[in-house]
């Protein structure tokens, strides 16, 4: 009954309050939002729900307003008012839930009007943030809980911010002193002719070689109109395409070993040679299949409606020079655009790009190179050197290939999507979370990966090789790429980029087995990086730069 504070009698909702500021003024924010707010009633119902509502409060009276309302002398009022619903505590209230325990009650000074009695407004503030008095005999032990470093909860709902926040720290402070300890012994080493030096001067060949690239992807191009216009057959247009593709390949490998250039002019030529290869075998075997499905769709086998006309056009001037010049190794007519370039955007991007490629030649002349000219053949000498070597190399190659990364396929790969308006970019997916060799191989090069799906492994499953087949022959064509991309600027063959991508394989079903075994993602994820960073690019390291130090000394002999 709130009619001392100005609600109806014989109603079921309580009437909006005209004079009753003062009142609410005394009571806590609580109380004074269920009793006199908007929708008063609203809470009141909502306490008809719930099996538990709290026990009921005073509520101090008003005798001016009851004297205007009534002048009949009443009696005393009972100080009670409607049960108020439970709410969500606010969090300076942290022992809220409590305060129907007798043996954790907050302690209040006795009230002569109520509850609340007419106290300094000063001291209430103070008051809503007393702390609970907890008794002697108040149990401290409620339940059983697990400490939060321990191995049934240490990966379950907890937050390890501020170890990561350490490890941050101590890693920044770590690779400072390095960096200083490196400059007082070494001096600044790097130098100009990392980027260009005069030996670069006689690499126009392979300057050349790379201008007259996209003749080959214009050669494709007439062959497919030939093919569409079925002025040759299919048997002779394959034929032609394998001998274009062929000599894209073929070609810089002779101009490279023709000529005594940088390793890292030639590892961009045939790197731009690759990608080439890998495009226009996707567009041979895409349009070949546009040819197969319009070939259907006229003779009645397939039905129409249910196929991307966008997908199924012939191929134009237009859409092979944007396929070449697109972050992509998969052919189709169309792709998914955005709607405008964001120059600034570029721009910031540009930038970023330049400070990790000056950073990554940073780190190989001022920390890889010095070591490994200090450094032994890794299977020559005593094994603990080269362990020694190994891991004293595992860092500083890490780092370059985290950059690489970083450079190329985000910002390099993204800067180019823009600049286009290539609309899917999804480059990459999350392969440091990798548990397994596969689960890496399949996220961490999204356009190779895509390409690998498409041309080779759904092919082969196709023709009724197994899933095993199919995935060494992937994983072989990979080799093939990765000792021709390195072994050819190096002008050494001894398959060591072939042997270890093939090595792949086996260390693929030794993670997946312990994947199994173990049921744990991180012990997966450990040994990915351990074999993959710590051991594995290393030693192809030294043993490139050996083999290319006694090259270039019997040459020069």
């Amino acid at each position: 009954n709130l009619g001392t504070c100005g609600a109806k009698q014989g109603r079921g909702r309580l009437a909006r309050p005209r004079t009753c500021r003062a009142q609410v003024g005394r009571l806590p924010p609580r109380f004074a939002f269920s009793a006199f707010g908007r929708r008063g009633g609203h809470h009141h119902r909502m306490s008809k729900g719930n099996p538990n509502p709290p026990p009921p409060r005073q509520l101090p009276p008003s005798p001016r307003r009851a004297a205007h309302r009534n002048p009949k002398p009443r009696p005393e009022p009972s100080g009670t008012f409607p049960p108020v619903p439970p709410m969500a505590p606010p969090p300076s209230m942290a022992a809220a839930h409590d305060r129907d325990d007798p043996s954790l009650r907050l302690r209040r000074a006795p009230a002569a009007d109520g509850v609340y009695g007419e106290a300094n407004p000063q001291e209430q503030p103070q008051r809503q943030h007393e702390m609970p008095c907890y008794r002697a005999s108040a149990p401290a032990h409620r339940r059983v809980k697990e400490s939060p470093l321990s191995s049934d909860a240490i990966f379950r709902q907890q937050s390890h911010a501020g170890l990561l926040n350490l490890c941050i720290v101590v890693l920044i402070a770590v690779n400072s002193r390095l960096i200083i300890e490196n400059l007082m012994k070494y001096g600044l080493l790097i130098r100009a002719g990392f980027w260009f030096s005069a030996r670069s001067l006689g690499d126009w060949p392979l300057l050349m070689c790379c201008l007259t690239l996209p003749i080959f992807p214009l050669a494709a191009l007439m062959t497919e109109k030939w093919a569409q216009r079925k002025l040759i057959r299919d048997h002779v247009s394959i034929l032609l395409h394998i001998i274009i593709t062929t000599t894209v390949l073929i070609y810089p490998v002779v101009v490279i070993l023709k000529c005594e250039s940088a390793v890292l002019s030639g590892f961009v030529l045939m790197f731009i040679a690759s990608i080439t290869w890998l495009k226009l075998v996707s567009f041979a075997h895409t349009n070949y299949d546009i040819r197969v499905l319009s070939q259907s769709i006229e003779k009645g086998a397939t039905h129409g409606s249910s196929i991307d006309e966008e997908n199924i056009k012939g191929p134009t001037i237009n859409s092979v020079v944007y396929f070449m010049l697109a972050p992509t190794l998969c052919y189709q007519p169309s792709y998914p655009r955005t709607a405008f370039i964001r120059k600034g955007w570029v721009t910031r991007q540009l930038l970023k790009c330049v400070v990790f490629t000056g950073l990554m030649g940073f780190i190989i002349e001022q920390y890889i190179n010095p070591i490994v000219q200090n450094s032994k053949h890794p299977l020559k000498g005593n094994f603990l050197d080269a362990i020694e070597r190994v891991l004293k190399l595992s860092v500083p190659t890490l780092y370059v290939w985290l950059c690489m990364f970083y450079s190329f396929f985000h910002l390099w790969l993204n800067i180019l999507a823009e600049l286009l308006r290539f609309g899917d970019r999804e480059f990459y997916k999350d392969w440091w979370n990798a548990k397994t060799v596969e689960e890496y191989w399949r996220m961490w090069n999204m356009p190779v990966h895509k390409w690998i799906v498409r041309h080779i492994y759904f092919p082969c499953i196709r023709n009724g090789l197994s899933k095993g087949c199919a995935i060494l022959i992937a994983f072989l064509v990979s080799a093939v790429f990765h000792e021709l991309c390195i072994a050819v600027p190096c002008h050494i063959f001894k398959l060591w980029a072939f042997s270890g991508i093939m090595l792949q394989i086996p260390l693929l079903f030794l993670t997946k087995y312990l994947q199994d075994k173990f049921k744990n993602t991180m012990v997966g994820n450990m040994i990915f990086w351990f074999f993959f960073s710590i051991v594995g690019q290393p030693m192809c390291v030294l043993l490139y730069y050996h083999d290319v130090m006694n090259r270039q000394a019997q040459t020069n002999g």
